[in-house]
C-alpha cells in the first residue's frame, strides 16, 4: 500500500512538471541550500499528563531543495531536561528528513515560492538518551509531520514555519520489544522557528522558471547564430583595419603639416571602437572574436601614445547586481588578454563594466565589450 502510495505521489508530480510550458532552472548541487533555528516543545501521547509531560525543544537544521517539490534536510534537536538528570539535556535527536511541498505538487510552480505553503516532512533519526545511570542509551526514531511555511520579502529570502509532529521511538526496549509505531512510545512536537535561504548561482534564493525550448530547433539557432557571428567577426577586422589605415593617414597628415611650420589647428579627436560580442551568461572570448581583438594590440603597439578604454555590457536577463559583475568580467577578459598574450602595458587600458546595456534594440545583442581609442 505505501509503495502504490509513493508511486503516485510521484507520477502525479511528474505528469504536472511535464505539462508545464516552462522547466526549472538553478538545480545545482550548490544552489537552494538553507538553515534554520527552531525551538518549540514536546509531550507525551500516551502514558502520561500530556500539558505535565511537556519539555522545551531547540535546534537546528540544513537544508537542500533538490526541486520545487522535494527537499531534504539535517535537522539537530536537544530536549530540555525537566528532571534531576546529569545533564541540562535528557535527550537529543539527529534526523534526516525529507520535505514534500504540496502546493507545487498539486498546483504547479510559478517561478516564485507562493507566500503560504504545506509540506510533508518525513524521515529517520538517531535518539540519545542521557541517562542518571552510568550507561546512556540510542534509539531508532521516526517522524511524520507538517510543515506550515510563511516565505517572508520580495526575494522569499527568509521563510518562517510552523512544524507539528508526531516523534516515535521505533526500539524502545530492543530487544524486548519489537521495533513498531507505538502511540505508548511516541511523542507529539510543536517546532517554530525562521530558515535563511543563500542565493544560488543565477543569484536567485529559489528556482526560476525558463521556455522549453525543441532540442532541433535550437541546434538548428545555434548554427545560424554561429554563421552570423563569424559574419560580424570578418567585418568588424574589415573595419578596424580600415579605421587604422585611416589612423595612420591622418597621423602622416599631421607630421607633415607639423614640418611645414603651418599654424597648428585646434585637436580634433576621432573616437574608434571595436565590438567584442559574448555569449549568453559567460566572459569568455570565443575564436571567432579574436582578430578584433588582435587589430585592437596591433594598433596600441604601433601607436603607444595613445590609450584604450573598455566598456563592458550585459543583456537584461538575471538581476542588475549580477549583470554588473558580468559586465566587468567581459571587460577584464579583453583587458586580460590584451595585456598577457600582446604585451600592452595595462596602464593604457581601462576595464569598465556598465551592467545591463541598452546600445542595441535586441537585448542580447547587448552581450557586448566595447574598446574605444581616440586618436587626437
Amino acid at each position: 500500500m505505501k509503495k502504490t502510495i509513493l508511486l503516485s505521489v510521484f507520477a502525479l508530480g511528474t505528469l504536472t512538471m511535464n505539462a508545464q510550458t516552462e522547466v526549472v532552472e538553478g538545480g545545482g548541487f550548490w544552489d537552494n541550500w538553507s538553515m534554520g533555528y527552531r525551538s518549540g516543545g514536546t509531550m507525551k501521547m500516551s502514558g502520561a499528563p500530556f500539558i505535565k509531560s511537556a519539555r522545551p525543544v531547540f535546534g537546528l537544521s540544513i537544508g537542500k531543495q533538490w526541486t520545487p517539490i522535494l527537499g531534504t534536510e539535517i535537522q539537530g534537536l536537544g530536549y530540555i531536561n525537566t528532571t534531576g538528570s546529569k545533564t541540562l539535556f535528557d535527550a537529543s535527536e539527529v534526523a534526516l528528513i525529507t520535505n514534500m511541498n504540496l502546493m507545487n505538487l498539486f498546483g504547479g510552480y510559478e517561478g516564485t515560492p507562493r507566500v503560504f505553503e504545506i509540506e510533508t516532512a518525513t524521515g529517520f533519526g538517531w535518539l540519545h538518551h542521557y541517562m542518571k545511570g552510568p550507561k546512556d542509551t540510542n534509539d531508532l526514531s521516526a517522524r511524520v509531520g507538517l510543515n506550515f511555511n510563511f516565505n517572508l520579502g520580495e526575494s522569499k529570502a527568509w521563510t518562517f514555519g510552523i512544524r507539528p509532529a508526531i516523534v516515535y521511538n521505533l526500539t524502545g526496549n530492543f530487544p524486548q520489544e519489537k521495533l513498531a509505531f507505538d502511540k505508548d512510545r511516541a511523542r507529539f512536537e510543536v517546532l517554530m522557528g525562521f530558515t535563511y535561504h543563500f542565493a544560488n548561482s543565477e543569484g536567485q534564493r529559489h528556482f526560476a522558471m525558463v521556455p522549453v525550448v525543441d532540442p532541433l530547433a535550437m541546434a538548428a539557432m545555434n548554427e545560424e547564430i554561429n554563421v552570423l557571428r563569424e559574419t560580424i567577426a570578418a567585418q568588424e577586422a574589415a573595419i578596424a583595419a580600415s579605421a587604422l589605415e585611416i589612423a595612420d593617414l591622418q597621423n602622416s597628415l599631421n607630421d607633415c603639416q607639423n614640418a611645414a611650420n603651418q599654424p597648428a589647428d585646434p585637436a580634433v579627436t576621432n573616437i574608434l571602437e571595436s565590438i567584442v560580442a559574448f555569449q549568453f551568461n559567460q566572459a569568455v572570448i570565443q575564436p571567432s572574436q579574436m582578430p578584433t581583438i588582435e587589430r585592437i594590440a596591433t594598433y596600441l603597439k604601433d601607436n603607444p601614445g595613445v590609450n584604450a578604454v573598455i566598456n563592458g555590457y550585459a543583456s537584461p536577463e538575471g538581476t542588475e547586481e549580477y549583470n554588473l559583475k558580468l559586465s566587468q568580467r567581459r571587460a577584464d577578459a579583453m583587458k586580460d588578454i590584451l595585456v598577457e598574450k600582446y604585451g600592452i602595458d595595462a596602464s593604457r587600458i581601462e576595464a569598465i563594466g556598465h551592467g545591463i546595456g541598452d546600445i542595441f534594440s535586441e537585448p542580447a545583442w547587448n552581450r557586448v565589450g566595447i574598446c574605444t581609442i581616440e586618436l587626437k
